[in-house]
């Protein structure tokens, strides 16, 4: 049988399809013999032609991995014996990485320990004085022990020992490779006992790479993969060595004589380290050494006559260029320096460094300044903004004149970078900016269309937050842009104004409605387009499409609804595009927001398309190996397969049974599709309510399925996705009160509540905990006490917002060298703590206060501790404006005055010295916590408010910021309210009243409204005496978009009695009134 064997195998080898068909069905015929074990045995060893050998030996492989309980004992035995002398005996490396894989499929059935013959090898040919024996050696070690690690750890200490052993083999480079890649095998799976060893191993590990690189970069490059394996599965192997690993990888990624992809590699090892332990590095003193080691590499010039990928100009740029490559790693390492670090140490070595190339003549030098300063703006925005926003715009506005364009691009980036995390700072220089990117946008050659895509990057993340700021400039951008959308024939052109429309619409609003029907006409004809160049622009105009339907009003874009809807579903039935279809989903979810009844007759035709894209693996290919070579014997033809016949349609299956997400090839369109069908179902089911139902349990389990996805955007939103779902079903049986709709609600609290708190205590990425802790807090505040129906979830949600203030959850790094400077840490850090921090105020407002008050006991003094002088402005706002959310909670939760009583000797004394801050948002927050003390604490606060009026008098006399005055107004307010004996009215309110009409927080309206009229049925005629500025302020709020309908009607009651009961008084105080307010005021009278 051996000889019909090889004679089929070599059949297969040869160039003729109908030759190939024949032998694979003969194969096919010839598995189904017990018999072909053995004969294959014969060929593999036999064989003098080394493709047949190879050829045997995967088609054995397959036939072992499906049936090896089928072989019988006498055969199994032969079969581990020839193999193993077949491997030693074996001259080409082809063959034997193949029989190498072969003895890694055996040993998933036989254990080491009962194939010792195997184990002796290894330990013969690892030892051996002939360099090719231990070569090989190493490479079956390192697929036996990938195949199945765990059955090897009873070896483990003698495996280390061999391994430390092998890395000394210098001369031997596939050695050291194969010895390297085992050990990155082992790294998930050693014990307490081994990790002294394991730490002893990595300065010879370290030198083992050095001489790896010399002999081939390749294989060093995935060699380094050993760092990064053991930081992210036992980090405290390497704390002891990082200072060395540090310097290994800055000495790799600074030679410009080693391949791109190997130094994008040792960056990246450091990228991971920074982000895992940032402290240690900042400990052991090496960011001064990265950075030095890092701006060389930022600022390079590439060679003559050629271009940074980004700043090429083949007239098809965007944004999508390679990021594999130094440059764009070096300022990835400063990103997440950003992200991981306190700005305070980061910016002590950084300025000097970014000064240096910003006044240099060089433009690459000037280029990497811009670059450094555009990744610092998300990870130090605070800092920024509180200490350097004006100097930096300078120097990004001065280089958009520089007469390099290199330089003029990356000042765009970094302007654009600014736009989108320095807010609301940066938009307050509208007036210089936005004339400014006008200008230069104009004077733009349209040929050079990667430099165009930069300037709109610019100007879209500008615009986009400037609200009705943008109002001056919208008749000269919107002429701007339906001109060059109708005049340009450059398609992506057109993609960059659909984008930019998106922009100004969601910073207009209402204000762009005089202009859509022209935009409106003008994206008809982009989403109805056939051809895929046109689809590029189809996507967007589908994107800007969804703005719209948000931002222009009900009245405006509820016409289009369901023409809207068809349109998507249209696309998605005629189109297979994941881009198109995230798009569609996010057009639905928009429409459901404002016209949730035209997409209810569609839901099951949506929700089937979108719980598809969930499901679906497509975008997701797992790597393959060498047996992509016999694909060919892939034949899948119609007649009934025997198990024996699969084992030759196999031949192009992954390396392992399971594969983890680091063995696929992951396509993000597909990524990005799932993530936005997450967000989209959680949306339209809170929008759509009842109609939902139906769908709403196959959703939520399809979405709950992604909660632990490798892809942490997708977790983010599938987690944000289930609390919707909670938010939907409460609000349905808010609207539907009947037993099955509660059950329903307390079955997915029951599921989603403890999805989440598991989610904070395990999950590794910050954004990820942040979009929980959000969710959360969503879920919390929709609910209420429903959430808390299960007793132990109180002491839960506690525990996790306590873990993550303390920094104790996995995402934060659990750093041991955190311990030091706990005033300064990451931005990122503390923007986490403040997700947990927003928690406290909506417990307090969901349960009974004597319920939550041992907890709120924990919990304050954390928050507290952030109030300190020596914290960042950030950090005391935070702290204080917690404080007064918490007791604005307690005034209206059961119980609440007793427990904000007993607090109110502890805060007192933080509140009156956040009085006397600096910074105008902690003096703003601390007015108002006092305020709500006062209104909380009631009686029991009586005795503190001569302190708490000689603060408010002096701060009525200096404070010149508006918002503050507004909130001392409110807080002034509640005092009276909650004390009106204990309040000197005669002085107070004449002071109070000529503080009016507010100016920056409308919100406070109510309160001084609700104080007026109780005021007014206490002691009319003062109120009487005051009434022209009251009438004023009446009728400023009347007629203001931000002040909401209650507070109107409040103050509809008040004019209404100032009119019957002193009508000539009243009409004296209107008379001062321009035309316009009277007018307001007469309409809101009338109205109510």
């Amino acid at each position: 049988m051996s000889e019909e064997l090889e004679r089929l195998l070599l059949q297969l080898t040869q160039p003729d399809n109908a030759a190939i068909q024949q032998a694979t069905a003969q194969l096919k015929q010839a598995c189904k013999d017990p018999a072909v074990v053995p004969a294959l045995c014969a060929v593999l060893s036999g064989s003098q032609n080394p493709l047949i050998r190879q050829t045997a030996t995967v088609t054995l492989r397959l036939k072992v991995k499906k049936h090896w309980k089928k072989i019988n004992s006498n055969n199994r035995e032969s079969l581990k014996a020839v193999v193993l002398q077949a491997f030693m005996q074996e001259t080409d490396h082809t063959v034997q990485h193949a029989l190498s894989q072969l003895c890694a499929v055996m040993v998933k059935h036989e254990t080491p320990d009962r194939w010792p013959a195997l184990l002796q090898l290894l330990s013969q040919a690892t030892k051996s004085t002939n360099p090719h024996d231990r070569q090989v050696g190493l490479l079956l070690l390192n697929k036996v022990v990938e195949s199945n690690p765990t059955s090897f750890q009873p070896h483990y200490c003698e495996l280390l020992q061999l391994l430390s052993t092998a890395l000394q083999d210098h001369n031997n480079p596939t050695a050291l490779y194969y010895c390297i890649l085992t050990l990155i095998g082992i790294t998930a799976f050693i014990g307490t006992e081994e990790m002294k060893q394991m730490r002893s191993i990595i300065p010879g590990l370290i030198v083992a790479l050095k001489h790896l690189i010399k002999a081939n970069e390749d294989q060093a490059t995935e060699a380094m993969e050993v760092f990064i394996e053991l930081m992210e599965i036992e980090v405290s192997v390497i704390v002891p060595h990082i200072a060395d690993i540090v310097h290994f990888c800055l000495e790799v990624a600074s030679d410009t004589t080693l391949s791109d992809a190997l130094r994008v590699k040792a960056l990246s090892c450091i990228t991971f380290l920074i982000k895992l332990r940032s402290k240690s590095v900042l400990k052991l003193k090496l960011l001064g050494p990265i950075l030095k080691a890092l701006f060389p590499i930022l600022t390079a010039a590439p060679p003559p006559g050629e271009h940074d990928p980004e700043d090429e100009e083949d007239g098809d740029s965007d944004d999508t260029t390679d990021n594999a490559n130094p440059k764009h790693c070096s300022a990835q390492v400063i990103d997440t320096m950003a992200l991981h670090m306190p700005p305070e140490k980061l910016f002590h070595h950084l300025i000097p460094l970014t000064q240096a190339c910003l006044s240099s003549e060089n433009p690459y030098q000037k280029k990497g300044g811009l670059m450094c300063l555009a990744v610092l703006a998300e990870g130090c925005a605070d800092h920024i903004r509180t200490n350097m926003l004006s100097s930096v715009l300078q120097t990004v506005c001065r280089c958009l004149s520089d007469s390099s364009q290199v330089v003029r691009s990356a000042a765009l980036f970094a302007l654009g970078q600014f736009s989108e995390h320095l807010q609301p700072e940066v938009s307050k220089y509208c007036s210089e900016l936005m004339p400014l990117l006008l200008g230069y946008l104009s004077s733009l050659n349209e040929e050079k269309v990667g430099h165009v895509t930069r300037a709109f990057y610019a100007l879209e993340n500008f615009m986009e937050n400037l609200g009705a700021d943008i109002e001056p400039y919208l008749p000269t951008l919107m002429e701007t842009m339906l001109s060059t959308l109708n005049n340009t024939n450059k398609l992506k052109i057109k993609e960059l104004v659909v984008s930019a429309l998106g922009a100004i619409a969601n910073a207009a609003k209402e204000l762009l409605v005089p202009y859509f029907p022209p935009i409106i006409e003008s994206l008809k004809g982009f989403l109805t387009a056939t051809t895929e160049e046109m689809r590029p622009l189809q996507t967007q105009s589908l994107d800007t499409l969804s703005v719209l339907a948000r931002t222009v009003g009900k009245d405006v874009f509820s016409p289009l609804a369901a023409e809207c809807i068809q349109l998507g579903m249209n696309l998605t039935d005629a189109i297979d595009d994941p881009d198109l279809r995230r798009c569609t989903y996010s057009l639905y979810s928009a429409v459901s927001t404002i016209c949730p009844e035209s997409i209810t007759p569609h839901l099951t035709a949506i929700t089937t398309v979108m719980l598809l894209a969930l499901k679906s693996t497509e975008g997701v290919t797992p790597h393959l190996e060498e047996d992509k070579n016999f694909v060919l014997l892939d034949d899948d033809d119609d007649e009934d397969d025997t198990e024996e016949e699969k084992d030759v349609e196999d031949l192009s299956e992954p390396k392992t049974d399971v594969v983890d997400a680091t063995g696929f090839n992951v396509e993000n369109a597909y990524m990005d599709e799932k993530e936005d069908a997450c967000e989209a179902l959680g949306e339209i089911a809170f929008s759509t309510g009842v109609a939902f139902q139906p769908f709403l349990e196959s959703s939520f389990q399809q979405v709950y399925e992604l909660r632990d996805f490798p892809h942490e955007d997708i977790r983010r939103a599938a987690l944000g996705a289930l609390g919707q779902f909670c938010r939907a079903q409460h609000k349905v049986w808010t609207e539907n009160p009947s037993e099955a709709n509660h059950q329903a609600l307390l079955k997915l609290l029951n599921v989603v509540i403890p999805c989440f708190v598991e989610t904070v205590r395990a999950d590794l990425e910050r954004q990820v905990v942040m979009g929980v802790l959000e969710s959360m807090n969503d879920v919390i505040k929709s609910c209420k006490g429903e959430v808390f129906k299960n007793p132990s979830y109180l002491k839960e949600i506690c525990g996790v917002i306590r873990e993550v203030l303390t920094k104790k959850t996995p995402c934060q790094g659990c750093d041991p060298d955190d311990i030091d400077d706990e005033d300064q840490q990451a931005e990122f850090d503390a923007m986490l703590q403040e997700f947990a921090g927003e928690g406290i105020p909506l417990l307090a407002s969901s349960v009974p206060a004597d319920q939550f008050a041992p907890f709120l006991n924990d919990l304050l003094p954390l928050i507290m501790s952030k109030a300190k002088s020596s914290c960042t402005v950030a950090d005391r706002s935070f702290s204080i404006g917690t404080i007064g959310e918490i007791l604005h909670a307690l005034s209206s939760a059961p119980g609440g005055r007793g427990v904000a009583g007993r607090l109110s000797n502890r805060l007192l004394p933080v509140l009156v010295a956040g009085v006397k801050d600096s910074d105008a948002e902690v003096r703003n927050n601390s007015v108002f916590a006092l305020g709500c003390l006062a209104e909380a604490a009631g009686p029991i606060v009586v005795s503190d408010y001569p302190t708490m009026l000689s603060v408010f008098s002096n701060m009525l006399v200096k404070e010149s910021d508006r918002r503050v005055i507004d909130n001392l107004c409110g807080a002034l307010c509640r005092m009276i309210m909650s004390n009106i004996s204990a309040v000197p009215l005669k002085q107070v309110l004449p002071a109070l009243v000529d503080r009016l009409p507010l100016q920056e927080d409308m919100e406070e309206y109510k309160t001084v409204f609700k104080c007026l009229i109780m005021l007014y049925k206490h002691s009319p005629d003062m109120i009487v005496e005051l009434m022209k500025p009251i009438v004023a302020a009446s009728s400023h709020a009347a007629g203001h978009k931000d002040v909401d309908e209650e507070t109107k009607s409040m103050l509809v009651v008040l004019i209404k009695e100032f009119a019957q009961n002193h009508s000539a008084a009243f009409q004296a105080a209107t008379a001062f009134l321009p035309a316009e307010q009277q007018t307001k005021l007469g309409a809101a009278v009338s109205a109510s």
